[in-house]
């Protein structure tokens, strides 16, 4: 952060590890692999107490409607199961991504917007599994995208379609408005959820008008009686320590282009500075108004996505 702005540099360099190797157009595939690796490690950790086996049926009891008893499960087991539909879901939880430039960093590398588009792809393969709902938003300075929440394999199907898309583009100068994305989806949701958002939370508007308004956007969440779980997405690397060569260096604000040439050792006390108290103001406000916020840097693979998520699950029941 320069005289109160975000820059980004233009970067090329090899893969950060073997996740963007996974991708190579199967978003489902690449989900499943995820979600059953760390349930088989779940199994073998103190959280083995998760909720991780999945039933499509529950027991029939008198007075349910006998449209929705499987009669093939009758047939071999003697007893009654009814289906499970959308509306006996557990949960509903509604993923807002940001999709704005800033979440292309690091440019021609695993990025932050592929890191959040699996780890969203990853946490709907588990709700499914569930028989939970979800639904995706998609936002930039404005809302793009906001399907409603439902638990069907077509609706499944539809969602990693639209989360491959954005994938395959490329967008500069972009701006973000996460405040703006986030009082839309409080007004468009209408049964309680869990609100996942996954967001680099850097804008170009001011910091402080920026954890006002962020913070006004999550009351009225809260005021809807929404669940919010927030995943601070960043390559903490670069953005958050800093670690960049003692040299010269051209850094491009992806969101609007603005270029600032400059030699690393001129700015970044400043910026670690200003990023530190940045992230705490953040955090305060989190505590402050119960809110989870999770720090999810690219490097450090998914798994702590998922088991975020079913803390936050359990605390819910």
């Amino acid at each position: 952060m320069i005289n109160g702005r975000f820059f980004y540099i233009y970067t090329m360099q090899s893969p950060l590890d073997e996740q963007s190797l996974h991708f190579n157009g199967n978003l489902e595939l690449l989900a499943r692999q995820v979600v059953e690796g760390f349930i088989t490690g779940l199994h073998k950790s103190p959280f083995h107490g998760f909720s991780v086996e999945f039933a499509e049926h529950r027991l029939y009891n008198t007075g349910d409607n006998v449209k929705n008893i499987d009669w093939k499960l009758y047939a071999k087991t003697d007893k009654l199961f009814s289906k499970r539909y959308e509306e006996e879901t557990n949960l509903r939880c509604q993923f807002v991504v940001d999709i704005s430039s800033s979440m292309y960093f690091p440019l021609k590398e695993y990025n932050k917007l592929n890191f959040a588009v699996q780890a969203v792809a990853s946490l709907i393969f588990l709700l499914k599994r569930q028989r939970d709902a979800f639904g995706l938003s998609l936002f930039t300075d404005h809302l793009l995208l906001n399907t409603p929440a439902k638990s069907t394999t077509a609706h499944q199907k539809y969602l990693f379609s639209r989360l491959e898309q954005i994938l395959k583009a490329e967008q500069m100068n972009i701006r973000t408005n996460l405040e703006q994305a986030l009082h839309q989806v409080a007004e468009l949701i209408h049964k309680r959820s869990m609100v996942v958002v996954f967001s680099d939370m850097l804008s170009t508007v001011h910091e402080e008008q920026r954890i006002d308004g962020l913070f006004a956007a999550l009351q009225h969440l809260k005021f809807n009686k929404h669940e919010v779980i927030l995943f601070n997405v960043t390559d903490k690397a670069r953005e958050v320590d800093f670690r960049f060569e003692n040299r010269p260096y051209q850094f491009v604000d992806m969101e609007t282009g603005a270029v600032l040439k400059t030699h690393t050792s001129k700015v970044k006390d400043a910026y670690l500075s200003r990023m530190q108290v940045y992230r705490q103001a953040i955090a305060l406000k989190c505590t402050q108004y119960k809110i989870d916020m999770i720090d999810a840097d690219i490097a450090e693979g998914f798994h702590p996505i998922l088991q975020a998520y079913l803390i936050k699950r359990q605390k819910m029941n």
